[in-house]
């Protein structure tokens, strides 16, 4: 997979709630899929689902102990998405900079 297959993988696993909600108590250490699935109202294939989404993503990988398979967060592939988003970052700095300007000008006008 390359760097911008990986990255489009990453952002529409991302784009998913339930997807960003799985990562966020993964972030809380390894859970099994039916701990994941217990939050939501929603089958345990779907729940499967959209663990395969993440998977495919690079973002969640599964153990291999015994009967059941941990699932665990791998955070890499959202350095590479922060990564790319501070390559943009100089132009939303300047964007917000100027529009503080033009805040602070009308502020000035209006109270001189």
């Amino acid at each position: 997979m390359t760097e911008s297959d990986q990255l489009d993988a990453v952002f529409a696993a991302l784009a998913n709630p339930t997807r960003r909600l799985i990562l966020a108590r993964l972030s809380e250490g390894e859970a099994t899929v039916n701990s994941l699935a217990e939050p939501f109202d929603m089958s345990l294939p779907a729940i499967s689902k959209h663990i395969r989404v993440l998977e495919d993503a690079g973002l969640v990988t599964r153990g291999r102990d015994a009967q059941f398979r941990p699932c665990t967060l791998n955070a890499e592939p959202i350095k590479a998405v922060s990564n790319w988003t501070d390559t943009y970052r100089h132009i939303w700095e300047a964007r917000f900079d100027l529009m503080g300007s033009i805040l602070r000008n009308r502020k000035d006008e209006h109270d001189g």
